[in-house]
C-alpha cells in the first residue's frame, strides 16, 4: 500500500499529522475519543456517531478485521477515524475483511499515526472540538479555518440522516454468540407484546433484544407523530438512541408528550434525553462527552454498580428535573444523570447502552424491566 499523508485540524489552531488508510478526501465533524478497547466496527456503524470524527484510545485497531454479523447498521455513519496504528493483517475466524478495505468501500477516511494519548489529552483539557480530517488540503492554516468555520453539532437535526425512511417490520434475535434470554420468552401474554421503536439512528442490538424477549417489533421514523405511532396499535414505545443534540428535536419531544400516560415508554440514550425534556428538564452539553465500554453506573434501587457502554455528548441537567421525575442511575465519574423514571406514568429511561454491542452485559436486564411493564 502506497503512504499517503493525511492531517487533522482542531478549530483552536492544534494539527495532528500521520497517514491515511480507508478513502481518500476531506470532511468536518466534532473530534471526539473514545475508550473501548474493542469494538471498533460496532463503532463505526453506530449511527449515533453522526457528524463526529473519531479518535480511539486503544493503541492498535483492526487486529480482528470486520464482519457482516457485528454491524450495528447498514452503513458506516461517523465522518473519520483516528488511531494510533493500523492492523493490516487481522486474525479472526470471524474475520471477513480488514479494516482499511471496509473504511475504503464506505468512503470514511481514516487516520494512523497520530499521537492519540496527545490528541485526548488536549481534548480532556479544551473538551470536544471541530476539526477538519483531510488527505487532499494538507496546509496547516487552510485546515484550521475550514475547522473553525464547520457547523459543529449544536443546534443541528442530525436524526433526518440517520433514520429510516418509512416503517418496517424487525424479526432478528440475537446472534448464537449472544443468547440471553431463553426460547420462550414474554411468558403471561397471551401473544407477542408489540413494541413500536421510534428510530432517531437505532442500533440494531437494541432491537435485537427486544425481539430476544418475545417481542414483535415495529419500526418507524423518529419523525414519526404520536397519532402515526398509536396507528400501530402498541402495547409498548421504544424511543431510540441517535446523534447530535436533542434540544432542536421540536417534532420528536411533542410526540413523545402525546404518548405519555398512554402507552409504557422505555428509552435509551437520545431517548432518555428526549424523554427528560417532554417531562420539562433542561440539556446541556458534556465538556467532551462519555464514549467507551468502561463507564461505571451506580442503580439506586439495587446499590449495585454497573459497568456500562456510552455514547453521548450531551446530558440532562439534574437540577432541571421536575418533582414527578426522579433519578435511577448515575455516572460514578461525574455524577450526571444515567436513567430516569416518571412517577405518574410508566415511562423510564437510561443514558447508557444495555444492549451493549461491544461492550459489558451488566445492564441487559432492563429489557425485561420494560417487558415487565408491559405486562
Amino acid at each position: 500500500m502506497s503512504e499517503q499523508t493525511a492531517k487533522l485540524a482542531l478549530e483552536d489552531g492544534k494539527v495532528f499529522s500521520g497517514l491515511a488508510f480507508g478513502a481518500s478526501g476531506e470532511v468536518d465533524g466534532e473530534v471526539v475519543f473514545n475508550t473501548s478497547m474493542t469494538g471498533y466496527q460496532e463503532i463505526l456503524t453506530d449511527p449515533s456517531y453522526c457528524g463526529q470524527i473519531v479518535t480511539m484510545t486503544y493503541p492498535q485497531i483492526g487486529n480482528y478485521g470486520v464482519n457482516a454479523v457485528d454491524a450495528e447498521s447498514g452503513k458506516v455513519f461517523l465522518q473519520g477515524f483516528v488511531i494510533r496504528e493500523l492492523c493490516r493483517k487481522p486474525s479472526n475466524y470471524r474475520s471477513e475483511q480488514d479494516l482499511d478495505g471496509y473504511l475504503r468501500d464506505a468512503g470514511v477516511i481514516g487516520i494512523e499515526g497520530v499521537d492519540t494519548r496527545a490528541l485526548v489529552r488536549h481534548i480532556r483539557i479544551r473538551g470536544a472540538m471541530r476539526g477538519v480530517l483531510s488527505t487532499t488540503d494538507l496546509d496547516d492554516a487552510s485546515l484550521i479555518a475550514k475547522a473553525q468555520a464547520s457547523p459543529g453539532l449544536v443546534g443541528r437535526d442530525l436524526i433526518r440522516e440517520v433514520m429510516p425512511d418509512a416503517a418496517y417490520n424487525w424479526g432478528e434475535r440475537l446472534g448464537t454468540l449472544a443468547t440471553l434470554y431463553p426460547v420462550n420468552a414474554a411468558p403471561g401474554f397471551a401473544k407477542p407484546p408489540h413494541v413500536v421503536a421510534i428510530d432517531y439512528g437505532m442500533k440494531w442490538n437494541i432491537a435485537r433484544h427486544l425481539c430476544s424477549q418475545g417481542c414483535r417489533v415495529t419500526v418507524v421514523p423518529g419523525t414519526s407523530t404520536a397519532e402515526e405511532v398509536l396507528e400501530h396499535q402498541p402495547d409498548g414505545v421504544f424511543l431510540s438512541n441517535g446523534p447530535g443534540d436533542p434540544r432542536p428535536l421540536d417534532y420528536a419531544i411533542d410526540t413523545i408528550k402525546g404518548l405519555l400516560g398512554k402507552k409504557p415508554v422505555f428509552g435509551i440514550c437520545l431517548g432518555q434525553q428526549l424523554l427528560g425534556l417532554a417531562a420539562g428538564a433542561e440539556i446541556y452539553k458534556l465538556k467532551f462527552g462519555h464514549r467507551g465500554a468502561n463507564q461505571p453506573v451506580v442503580n439506586h434501587k439495587t446499590g449495585r454498580v454497573e459497568i456500562t457502554t456510552q455514547n453521548h455528548g450531551f446530558s440532562l441537567d439534574a437540577k432541571t428535573l421536575p418533582s414527578n421525575v426522579e433519578v435511577t442511575h448515575q455516572n460514578l465519574n461525574d455524577q450526571t444523570p444515567e436513567g430516569i423514571r416518571l412517577k405518574d406514568v410508566p415511562a423510564f429511561a437510561v443514558q447508557y447502552h444495555p444492549e451493549a454491542a461491544a461492550g459489558p452485559h451488566d445492564s441487559q436486564y432492563l429489557f425485561g424491566e420494560f417487558l415487565q411493564m408491559l405486562r
